[in-house]
């Protein structure tokens, strides 16, 4: 018997699914059915093609963090193209995603490649710099004395200095778990953010709500809830994008109606995807290069 136009159906978009899935659907406890429908259906945008194109220099390191809880840190310093290493170029930090590294940015994401195909045109270039803050801290000090916040602000922003780097007025870019991140930082320290740019990021209304491991308990939500007092990030030059099937979309909604002015940005076709993000970069670094 030939297969049914409902057997057939169903089998296409499980086959569309999982390529999707292979180029991007991340975290995938967090994505719902109606995502991957979407995805499938190509409801959710083109994927994001890293440019081929050689990167800048870059250099890389180690140090053990004390405000890590003694943990080995690496760090990873992009620059544009035909830049020295010792080059005075102002700082953007980029914050990985939940069970991302120092490397995520730039072999998952290609934002080094993003930045050398782009950079001879910006306003101000930048150096890039990725580092370490634990696989599912979500960029918060936890009760086991793992603070990543304080190890960007003590630890790794003095040693980029050391090497030339201007680090009074820094950018901030951060995706998922990075992007919480991002809103945290900014808000603690709105003097030291001159832009920065936050992508698909891990909110929630409600602790119970919340993915087991990103916080250590109600307490600890409520400490580290970003909804709670807005007005720190008012007037900050900053970029808000999320997919509109992302699931943290509805929280992000709510999260940009109550900032003043409103962000830059917006809500476009995709998902919680690394091919979403792709997408989306070359506009994020060119909005940071021209609000440093």
């Amino acid at each position: 018997m030939p297969p049914s136009r409902r057997s057939l159906l169903s089998a296409g978009i499980g086959t569309l699914a999982a390529g999707a899935a292979a180029v991007g659907l991340v975290e995938s406890g967090l994505v719902p059915g109606r995502t991957m429908m979407h995805t499938a259906l190509g409801l959710t945008g083109e994927n994001g093609v890293v440019p081929e194109v050689a990167p800048g220099p870059e250099l890389s390191g180690t140090f053990t963090s004390a405000e890590r809880a003694g943990a080995q840190v690496a760090w990873t310093v992009a620059y544009p193209p035909g830049s020295p290493t010792d080059a005075a170029l102002p700082v953007v930090l980029a914050l990985h995603g939940r069970g991302g590294d120092h490397r995520s940015a730039f072999d998952q994401l290609g934002l080094d490649r993003f930045m050398a195909a782009a950079a001879a045109d910006w306003r101000t270039p930048f150096a890039l710099v990725s580092v370490d803050g634990g696989a599912s801290t979500f960029w918060h000090r936890r009760r086991n004395g793992d603070d990543p916040q304080a190890m960007l602000l003590t630890e790794l922003l003095p040693r980029l200095a050391e090497r030339g780097l201007r680090t009074d007025r820094i950018g901030l870019i951060g995706w998922s778990m990075g992007g919480f991140g991002a809103l945290l930082f900014a808000a603690a320290r709105p003097d030291l953010v001159g832009a920065a740019v936050v992508v698909s990021p891990a909110l929630w209304r409600e602790y119970s709500e919340v993915r087991p491991g990103a916080f250590d308990g109600p307490t600890d939500f409520a400490a580290n809830d970003v909804f709670a007092d807005q007005r720190p990030l008012d007037g900050l030059r900053l970029r808000v994008d999320c997919g509109r099937d992302d699931p943290f979309a509805a929280a992000t909604r709510e999260f940009v109606a109550g900032l003043t002015p409103p962000p830059a940005g917006g809500f476009q076709p995709g998902a919680h995807t690394v091919g979403y993000w792709r997408r989306m970069a070359p506009e994020q670094l060119r909005f940071l290069a021209w609000n440093l």
